[in-house]
């Protein structure tokens, strides 16, 4: 399956996304792309046939956030422990995800010309929140050391900024699993999590337009714990300054500091 369309969705697909857009549409969305193998298994293939109909499901998971005007996807594509797999399942996946995603950057070009513009796509290889969480404190301890930081500025709301993927409004799982697995575990704790029956390869646009109109519906109890936790961030950072004369002045230096730190960090990354 092409990213670029050959023609426009469906009449009645535009029209119920026209109908949802008049809500609250999330700005990131997580996806869990679970059941490529069973997927295989079910349809009497090769499992690689079933991985590379995943991908191409992907495409057009893109092409329906894009449709909404979500704004950023993160996938998770491998785990860690995927790598426990067969040596040769482990180097066919491998292979089939180059070419793959060689294809989307390619097919990105074509997009910019004809004026589209894709979300923003992370794609989560060989990852588990547990890593990126120990990492990301790591991270912190270092900006402290080098002086970027004081012990002070450690915070929630730093801690969120530390992490390399940000948080999320809705996290969709196929294949009627009811588990996080180990992903995006701090980004997902105010989020609307769906856990959907069909495998990966048979998510339809009506199986994701459900789940958005579910998050719509539970839009006002996210946003009522989202501004409860950020009054929660600000009470804590304010009791660092509480003894200061000139509170708004802490404020601004850490601010700058934190600035700074997240500069330095994301040039040491790269």
């Amino acid at each position: 399956m092409a990213l670029v369309p050959k023609e426009k969705l469906p009449w009645y697909h535009q029209f119920c996304s026209s109908v949802l857009k008049t809500g609250p549409i999330p700005k990131h969305v997580a996806f869990i792309m679970d059941g490529n193998r069973r997927y295989a298994v079910k349809k009497h293939v090769e499992r690689i046939e079933g991985h590379s109909q995943g991908f191409d499901k992907l495409a057009e998971v893109l092409q329906w956030c894009q449709e909404l005007g979500v704004k950023e996807v993160t996938v998770y594509a491998f785990s860690a422990e995927n790598f426990k797999r067969s040596k040769e399942e482990v180097n066919s996946l491998m292979e089939l995800a180059r070419s793959k995603f060689e294809r989307i950057l390619k097919e990105k070009g074509k997009l910019e010309e004809l004026g589209v513009r894709l979300c923003i796509l992370n794609v989560c290889a060989a990852y588990t929140s547990r890593l990126e969480i120990t990492q990301a404190v790591k991270d912190i301890k270092w900006g402290v050391e080098e002086g970027l930081l004081y012990e002070n500025d450690i915070t929630e709301r730093l801690m969120d900024r530390t992490l390399q993927i940000p948080k999320v409004d809705l996290l969709i799982r196929t294949s009627g699993e009811v588990r996080l697995s180990d992903f995006l575990l701090w980004q997902s704790s105010l989020s609307y999590l769906s856990f959907l029956k069909h495998l990966w390869p048979e998510l339809t646009v009506w199986d994701f337009y459900g789940a958005i109109l579910l998050y719509q519906q539970s839009y006002k109890v996210i946003k009522e714990e989202r501004e409860l936790n950020e009054k929660e961030m600000m009470e804590e950072e304010s009791l660092c300054e509480k003894d200061s004369l000139d509170p708004s002045e802490v404020q601004r230096k850490r601010r700058q500091r934190v600035e700074n730190f997240i500069t330095k960090l994301n040039e040491k990354r790269l």
